[in-house]
């Protein structure tokens, strides 16, 4: 597809095509709905590529363009990606980030080459029709990630500024810290007694002052924080709280990312391995509770926040096939208090530590102890994560339940047999690095496939509400939460659709279970008012 106004005009005038095939959503679609053009499906080259060679060499970050996929089919050498465009940097309508074919390509024809090449290769792959389905669910998640970065979250600045004047206090000239974050620091430096100034954003500054109070830290971490008793713990963590208010989402903040009465960030989806979403500036996905309250839906509209109920370990059923667990996650209810009725004398904390804890790889503890009983009741679970945790140890490449894969680590030599053993001491246990990567596979295994029915989730809901005409649309998602904005009078169907896209999604992904992945929704006028 070539990257020029030509093309608006070319996806308007066929408005039958089931699927674009185009080199990068992220790209292209900006200029489609800039120009009121709506593309129901399409296939991401580039998205697919990342994909691709990430399950053929177990490599995450290399090179993904159409000019990257087109010289590996035709073995010549590959060139680097464009550099990852500044968050403050608003793209123009039609600017074009492709990296360059070579002279004298056809982008047309080479656009056609690396799409039956990747059709190729995903048919070699070990399950292909998984691979296909996650392809295109990569592929959807980039156009609802375009479609939300355009529509925004609705955000009242005033209420925002209000929270700001009230939390932080007034605003002093020459960028110094605002009124209450000035108290707190006074605070934290009487504290001390010793007439020394302590500046409570340094980390050495504070760790040093506790020294010479005959406290030694390793960290300034909260949890460390609040188990000294010391008169300077409380005013230090208050100030960190709103330190990282003021740094992250104050009022220079408000005034980057906020127009138009939306908060409109740029969604990157599968920005990390595991398949979650991040986003190129704003922080979209780490708003503070707090500032939820500016998170306001329109005049005779709602917000429709629904979160997943424990997904991860619903996942994790639905990907061991243990029958035990699928029978406990299919009854669509609490799945911890349920697991605790059935083996942990009806403690819901402990049937939760042990089953997060499988999933996390928490062995010390308590959580030890309650794991070897999940262990006896529900072996295919256990044994699966023990199994993804094994294979990250020795170096080897773990996948999602579709196809998503986990590289063997910034350490993998060509010859994994060896790294494996490279890996075992002479006692015969692992190296930290080693049991540190089992860790990450132990739950990536759960994590990423979750990350992949969360895209299925959104592809349903996003075709659903189109289909049935209405106003409303998906303003945010992270991770296992959805929020949609939409008139009043619709919540109560966007609400039903949530719930049949999750039920939807979880058969396209694991086939035939007895698994429910059921969500919590609210109906509210501001996001605050969900939590």
């Amino acid at each position: 597809m070539v990257y020029e106004p030509s093309l608006v005009e070319a996806v308007r005038s066929r408005p039958e095509v089931e699927r674009w095939v185009w080199r990068s959503t992220a790209e292209i679609y900006r200029s489609l709905l800039a120009a009121g053009v709506r593309v129901e499906r399409c296939y991401d080259v580039e998205a697919a590529e990342a994909l691709l060679i990430g399950y053929e060499e177990g490599q995450s970050g290399q090179p993904r363009s159409l000019a990257a996929a087109w010289a590996r089919l035709h073995h010549l050498p590959v060139p680097a990606d464009a550099p990852a465009r500044a968050a403050e940097v608003q793209p123009s309508l039609f600017e074009s980030g492709a990296v360059p074919l070579p002279a004298g390509t056809d982008e047309f024809t080479a656009l056609l080459e690396v799409y039956a090449g990747q059709i190729a290769r995903t048919a070699a792959t070990e399950h292909p029709e998984r691979m296909r389905l996650l392809l295109a669910a990569e592929s959807a998640g980039m156009l609802v990630a375009a479609e939300m970065s355009r529509s925004g979250i609705p955000w009242r600045a005033d209420v925002h500024r209000e929270l700001l004047d009230t939390l932080l206090g007034e605003r002093f000239p020459g960028g110094s810290p605002p009124r209450r974050m000035a108290e707190l620091a006074d605070e934290v430096s009487r504290a001390f007694g010793d007439g020394v100034r302590v500046r409570p954003d340094l980390p050495n500054d504070i760790i040093k002052a506790f020294a010479r109070a005959g406290i030694e830290l390793s960290s300034t971490r909260k949890w460390e924080l609040q188990q000294i008793d010391h008169p300077a713990v409380a005013p230090l963590l208050a100030y960190k709280t709103l330190y990282r208010l003021y740094t992250a989402h104050g009022w220079s903040w408000l005034e980057q990312w906020v127009y138009g009465g939306r908060f409109r960030p740029e969604y990157l989806p599968g920005g990390t391995v595991s398949g979650r979403w991040t986003t190129n500036g704003g922080g979209a996905l780490q708003i503070p509770k707090v500032i939820r309250r500016a998170i306001c839906a329109d005049p005779g509209w709602s917000l429709v926040v629904a979160d997943a109920d424990q997904m991860e370990p619903r996942i994790l059923a639905a990907v061991s096939r243990d029958p035990g667990l699928m029978k406990v996650a299919g009854r669509g209810e609490d799945l911890y208090a349920d697991l605790a009725a059935r083996g942990f004398g009806g403690e819901r904390a402990q049937a939760k530590l042990a089953l997060l804890g499988a999933i996390y790889g928490q062995t010390s503890g308590d959580a030890l102890t309650h794991l070897a009983g999940l262990r006896r009741r529900y072996p295919a679970a256990v044994g699966y994560v023990d199994d993804a945790a094994r294979a990250g140890e020795e170096g080897r490449l773990v996948r999602t339940w579709l196809g998503r894969t986990c590289p063997p680590g910034p350490d993998a030599s060509p010859d994994r047999e060896d790294r494996a053993r490279e890996n075992r001491s002479e006692y015969g246990s692992t190296s930290a690095a080693a049991r540190a990567r089992g860790r990450f596979t132990r739950n990536f295994v759960v994590q990423g496939s979750a990350a992949d029915w969360a895209l299925l989730v959104l592809a349903g809901l996003r075709h659903a509400m189109f289909r049935a005409g209405l106003r409303a649309e998906l303003v945010f998602f992270q991770h296992d939460e959805v929020i949609v904005h939409c008139p009043s009078a619709e919540a109560a169907a966007v609400a039903e659709m949530i719930a049949t896209a999750a039920d939807t999604a979880g058969r396209l992904a694991f086939g035939p279970t007895p698994v429910r992945f059921p969500f919590t929704t609210a109906v509210v006028e501001c996001y605050w008012d969900a939590k």
